[in-house]
C-alpha cells in the first residue's frame, strides 16, 4: 500500500515514515508544501535506512502530488494547518482513500501544556468536517513520542488509539499501525471520542518534563 505523509518532514512524519519503511513493505511517500524540502527529507530517510542494510526508495513530492499517489494520507501537520492542507489536496483524493490525523491542539503557559481543542471539539472532528464527501477519517497516532518513534533502535511497546466512524477505514489503519513492531492499535470508538484521546498528549508531555528518564513517554493499556 502507498502511504503519503503530508508534512512528512516534521517530527511525527519522520517517525512514521522511518518505521513503516523499516518494518513493512508499504511504499512511503513524503509530502511538503516545498517539494525540494520533501525530496531532501526523503533522501535523509533513505540514507538512514541504507545504513541499516535496507535498500528502500522513499519519494518526496508536493503535498498534492503525494496525496494523489497514495491510498492512505496521513496529515502529519500542525493542527492549525490541517484544514488548509485538506483544501489543498482535496482534488487529489479519490474514492477508497483514507485520511488519518494524529494532530492534537495544545497550548502552553507557565504551568505547563494544556489541551486546546478547536471549535469543532477536536482536531479529528475538524478534519472530518473539512474532508471531501466520501473520504473517511481516522484519528490515530496522537499520543506517540516523536523522538522515540524515529529512533529505530528504540523498542516501542506502546499503544495507539483509533477513532473512526467507518469500520473498514479503521481496520485498514489498525493493520498499518500494527505493522510497526512494538505498536499496538486499540479501538477507541467513534470520532466523537477523539477529544478524550487528543487530551492525553499534553498530559504525557507534562509528565515527561517533570520526571527523569521519561522524556519519550508512551502509553500502554493493561
Amino acid at each position: 500500500m502507498r502511504i503519503a505523509l503530508l508534512g512528512g518532514t516534521g517530527d511525527i512524519g519522520e517517525g512514521l515514515a522511518l518505521r513503516w519503511a523499516y518494518h513493512t513493505d508499504h511504499e512511503v511517500i513524503i509530502g511538503s508544501r516545498d517539494p525540494d524540502k520533501a525530496r531532501a527529507k526523503a533522501d535523509e530517510y533513505e540514507t538512514e535506512l541504507s545504513s541499516r542494510g535496507l535498500d528502500v526508495k522513499v519519494n518526496g513530492f508536493t503535498n498534492e502530488m503525494a496525496a494523489d499517489r497514495a491510498t492512505v494520507v496521513v496529515l502529519a501537520v500542525p493542527p492549525y494547518h490541517v484544514a488548509d492542507t485538506i483544501e489543498t489536496v482535496s482534488d487529489s483524493l479519490a474514492d477508497g482513500d483514507i485520511l488519518v490525523t494524529p494532530a492534537t491542539g495544545i497550548k502552553r503557559d507557565d504551568d505547563g501544556f494544556h489541551y486546546h481543542p478547536p471549535k469543532a471539539g477536536s482536531v479529528t472532528a475538524l478534519v472530518a468536517d473539512a474532508a471531501p464527501d466520501g473520504i473517511p477519517v481516522v484519528g490515530a497516532f496522537h499520543n506517540l513520542a516523536a523522538g522515540r518513534l524515529a529512533d529505530l533502535d528504540a523498542d516501542l511497546g506502546i499503544d495507539t488509539l483509533l477513532v473512526a466512524d467507518d469500520p473498514d477505514a479503521k481496520e485498514t489503519v489498525r493493520l498499518l499501525a500494527e505493522g510497526i513492531d512494538g505498536l499496538r492499535a486499540l479501538d477507541g470508538g467513534a470520532l466523537a471520542n477523539a477529544a478524550e484521546i487528543e487530551a492525553v498528549t499534553p498530559l504525557l508531555i507534562n509528565v515527561a518534563q517533570h520526571n527523569e528518564g521519561l522524556h519519550d513517554l508512551g502509553v500502554r493499556f493493561q
